[in-house]
């Protein structure tokens, strides 16, 4: 009668609670959240009760596999079998290393500790008649241990490490007198151990035991070639969990009020199309193996209707008596998720067509949607290393943070009953089918050691610091600043290039049109006739690109605007004798036209690109920048450019990023030379007449330390900036010579690759400069431990990578890398003015609301004032990179479809930040500053020839006088009559 009510039950419950398919919402919500600030990091902490634990798995780290008394389990088999190279006989010798495992689960500040008990170790053959008491004791001390430094423990009864025996004699997980053999195990663990232990984990990651260890033989007990049996092994797991749940809820509840489930592993997936169909494939994926449990477990105690559909009479059927005994056992949703995805699906055949992805956040919606919003506690989680690393775990680290930041963003935005975080393993250990080849401990082990030594790794430390502060806690250099620049602040935009036009599109039609007035005004042709040839000179009028873009540019809301010549194309023989008149005068009506609508031109003279070398063509084919003579012809160059320019030009950069690491050490030395020629050019005979300015801009994204608190990964992020940044620096702004570490380094690698400044060139090179300019688009982080061959650069012995929390576009958004690498530039060179002379980020042209660029620009001009306003740094100016999608696909603020030109988003919030002066504080009055003059177009003639200006001064004086006698001799003409 009990079990007919609690079948009505159960029928009632579900037929009311059951959501079929609640998830699939998931990918919309998702994709309907504001990009890209919900991909921005969140600082925030977590609930105040939440469980920070570590775990391990017994037959990872036991090791003593044949010691006091204990049996053999299927991993010792299965070890010693096949092409296998090694075993977890010792492991990490936890079961002889009590102490030092406590002692790293102390450092590390965990309220909890999740291991797993060895079946074989309690009951050497599988059952009650074969108890080990010395075995059991070794769990019994674990545990007294871990009371003593308060924390929980949290434990496994089943991870993969069946006893051999009833491998052998009974098949293992494939014969369901294994539900009955494992309740009376568990019914043990309970009456032993359960009054100190408040979370139980039945069985982990039933997926992996059923399809792996039953199927495709990749972990014990290695049983392949039948297709059908993983679902007959997942259907006993199943009854086998629910008899031990039930077992506890009647018998030990009451007294132990512990918590029970079964921990379920699962990958993520997303849709390789938006469509319907595609999504229904990732539900589909995901019940597959995650719904494979859970649906039985926490919604109506059967398999997923997808599964049933698709492997019909393949996959077992629960009675509905079953359906009543499995649905419902379990308290809390135990989730596995991270390096186990490696393995997890091995082929493609449970992806359906979808692609495979890492998202906690995405996943924990997904379970809190599908079944009901359960309390879900995080068992496993974290990454791993190769097995070559030691206590430097920089990618291990970052994609703890970035699973810790997803969990935090999926109980503060998305609202989900996130208990708790298992940062996976403890220590390093034998890690099943891949044996010692990865690591995934947070503490490392010395294998070779006879004492197992461990030492906390970088991960380590990192986790313990998110403990502390339980979160990522907003710090004040995490929040916006508020405050404005200076009221003479270049607000700027830079592009590559202009577009030219060599002949004029205005009055060049000589067709005689009629003017239909009494109509409808439009021009009627008169075919026929032409109009005389007008003979008459070129004026800038005649160029519409010039209007054009100078319109374009004016409607930004910039005083600056930054563009580059092309040299090939402005002396294409090479010899300035013979300039490209045509081209100059566009230059010259272009940086006219820009003056007359108050935006300040500034020019640069050659622009680095890796496809072309921009330089003339008889340069060009003898050895380019490595010839000697190319320094002393850029130098003419530059001279006929202030000519020419000079009037209209008082910003001069004279090469734009040269210090590309494409270019050789002795491109770079002539390089120098060339900049230092066309600066004293400009200093001796230019620079009195026309008052500009003159220096070149660096390209200098910001590297940053893996591990800001390691010395070994400062100095290898010294030596990068040394060789990317300081290379062409140091000469200029520093001591005349190359970097001390530079040259240092390249000597421990007996390298002669660095040429050596001779006296004559170092007093060339220093000094020449009036301002510090760098382009700045992002941020990499180093170390010094070998990861990733790709990403490794072996010259610099560092290796590149991302802290994978970013923002992507396609480098990383990483706004205060700005602030770091402006305050490299004062704690290197004092108070130089400095200028961001191109700060931009890619993304999509065809995306007019380009909200990457408009939070890109915010924050990293915030972080521009920073540097101001906090660091003290001489920030003079900002450009934004840049203008147009046409001259610079990807980057402008201004995109284009079917010619026609839209201004994007960024376009109008970036004209509000220059109009607002920065981020003025809220209810401040408004800034003062004094109205610029309207700019004199004809002075600069009375400043460049005094003799001129001095005559004409006369000549003026002289006709207002005439004027004057002429003027009172004729009116007193008029009173003589």
């Amino acid at each position: 009668m009990s079990r007919l009510l609690a079948l009505l039950t159960f029928l009632a419950f579900t037929s009311a609670a059951a959501k079929p398919n609640a998830g699939l919402k998931t990918w919309g919500r998702f994709r309907k959240l504001p990009y890209p600030g919900d991909k921005a990091f969140l600082y925030d902490t977590f609930p105040k009760d939440f469980m920070w634990a570590v775990g391990t798995a017994a037959y990872q780290v036991e090791g003593a596999f044949e010691k006091d008394g204990k049996g053999l389990s299927i991993w010792d088999t299965f070890t010693r079998g096949g092409n296998r190279m090694a075993t977890g006989d010792v492991g990490s010798d936890s079961y002889h290393n009590i102490h030092a495992d406590i002692r790293a689960i102390r450092q590390l500040g965990v309220s909890h500790y999740r291991f797993s008990l060895s079946w074989s170790r309690i009951f050497p053959n599988g059952t009650r008649g074969s108890y080990n008491e010395i075995g059991t004791n070794y769990y019994r001390t674990l545990i007294k241990k871990l009371k003593e430094i308060r924390v929980q423990p949290v434990v496994t009864l089943y991870h993969w490490d069946l006893p051999d025996h009833l491998q052998q004699t009974l098949g293992g997980w494939s014969n369901p007198e294994l539900i009955g053999i494992f309740k009376d195990y568990a019914d043990f663990c309970f009456q032993t151990f359960g009054d100190d232990v408040k979370f139980w984990i039945t069985i982990d990651n039933p997926f992996v035991v059923a399809r792996h260890g039953y199927d495709t033989g990749v972990v014990a007990p290695g049983i392949k070639n039948d297709p059908d049996l993983p679902f007959r092994v997942g259907h006993i797991l199943l009854k086998a969990h629910a008899a031990v749940w039930h077992l506890y809820d009647r018998h030990y509840r009451p007294r132990q009020q512990g918590k029970l489930s079964m921990a379920l592993a699962s990958h993520w997936i997303k849709p390789s199309r938006t469509r319907l169909e595609s999504l229904r494939e990732c539900q589909c994926s995901l019940d597959h193996v995650l719904g494979w449990f859970a649906r039985p477990l926490f919604t109506d105690g059967d398999y997923p209707p997808c599964m049933k559909e698709r492997l019909g009479s393949r996959l077992p059927s629960f009675t509905p008596e079953e359906r009543a005994q499995v649905s419902g056992t379990a308290d809390f949703f135990a989730l596995s998720h991270g390096a186990a995805l490696s393995f997890q699906l091995i082929n493609d055949s449970l992806k359906f067509g979808q692609q495979e992805d890492l998202d906690l956040r995405m996943l924990l919606y997904w379970v809190n949607a599908e079944y009901d919003k359960p309390p879900i506690f995080v068992v496993q989680s974290g990454w791993y290393v190769l097995g070559n690393t030691k206590t430097e775990d920089p990618k291990h680290m970052y994609y703890l943070k970035r699973f810790i930041a997803e969990a935090l963003k999926s109980i503060i935005i998305d609202g989900v009953n996130v208990i708790g975080y298992t940062a996976w393993s403890l220590i390093d250990g034998f890690e099943w089918h891949r044996e010692y080849g990865i690591r995934r401990g947070l503490y490392y082990v010395d294998f070779n050691t006879l004492d197992m030594k461990r030492e906390p790794k970088t991960s380590a430390t990192f986790y313990r610091n998110v403990i502390q502060r339980n979160g990522f806690p907003e710090l004040p250099e995490n929040r916006p600043a508020q405050g404005i620049f200076p009221c003479d602040f270049a607000w700027g935009v830079s592009a590559n290039s202009i577009q030219v036009e060599t002949t004029p599109s205005q009055f060049a039609d000589p067709s005689v049109y009629l003017w239909n007035i009494s109509n409808n005004g439009e021009l009627m042709k008169l075919e026929g006739f032409t109009a005389p040839p007008v003979r008459r000179t070129t004026h800038c009028a005649d160029y519409a690109t010039v209007r054009q873009q100078v319109d374009e540019i004016q409607k930004v809301g910039v005083n600056h605007f930054h563009f580059s010549l092309n040299w090939s194309a402005v002396v294409p023989t090479g010899d300035v004798a013979h300039p490209n008149t045509t081209l100059l005068g566009y230059y010259r009506c272009f940086t006219h036209q820009l003056l007359q609508a108050n935006v300040t031109p500034v020019v640069t003279l050659w622009h680095h690109t890796r496809q072309r070398s921009s330089l003339p063509a008889p340069l060009d084919t003898a050895n380019k920048w490595l010839n000697r003579e190319t320094p002393e012809a850029f130098a003419d160059y530059a001279r006929l450019c202030y000519r020419e320019l000079g009037a209209h030009v008082k910003m001069w950069i004279t090469l734009n990023e040269p210090n590309d690491d494409m270019v050789s050490y002795q491109e770079g030395h002539q390089m120098l030379r060339a900049h230092a020629l066309a600066w004293h050019a400009y200093d001796c005979e230019f620079r009195h007449t026309q008052g500009g300015k003159v220096s070149l801009a660096l390209h200098m994204d910001w590297v940053e330390p893996a591990f800001s608190f390691s010395r070994e990964d400062v100095e290898p992020a010294k030596r990068v900036l040394d060789f990317r940044v300081g290379w062409f620096a140091e000469p200029i702004f520093g001591s005349g010579d190359y970097p001390l570490g530079m040259r240092s380094w390249l000597r421990q690698l007996n390298s002669l690759d660095l040429p050596v400044f001779n006296e004559e060139d170092r007093q060339l090179v220093k000094g020449t400069y009036d301002f510090f300019a760098i382009s700045h688009f992002s941020t990499k982080l180093v170390t010094h431990a070998k990861e990733d061959s790709y990403t490794y650069t072996a010259m610099l012995e560092v290796q590149h990578m991302i802290d994978t929390t970013w923002i992507m576009s396609p480098r990383p958004v990483v706004p205060w890398g700005l602030r770091k690498a402006l305050n490299w530039v004062r704690e290197h060179y004092c108070d130089v003015p400095v200028y961001v002379m191109a700060n931009g980020v890619q993304e999509d042209p065809a995306r007019f609301k380009d909200s990457l660029r408009v939070y890109y620009l915010y924050n990293y001009i915030n972080e521009a004032l920073k540097a101001y306003t906090l660091d003290g740094v001489n920030l003079k100016g900002y450009f934004a990179y840049a203008l147009s999608d046409e001259r610079d696909p990807g980057f402008g603020m201004y995109g284009s479809v079917h010619k026609e030109v839209i201004i994007k988003a960024s376009l109008s919030n970036y004209r509000n930040i220059i109009q607002h002066n920065g981020f003025p504080i809220q209810g401040a009055p408004p800034q003062q500053c004094p109205s610029m003059p309207e700019p004199c177009l004809g002075c600069h003639v009375l400043v460049k020839t005094p003799v001129v200006g001095f005559l004409t001064l006369v000549g003026s004086g002289v006709l207002i006088t005439l004027g004057l006698i002429i003027y009172y001799t004729a009116k007193r003409h008029k009173e003589c009559y």
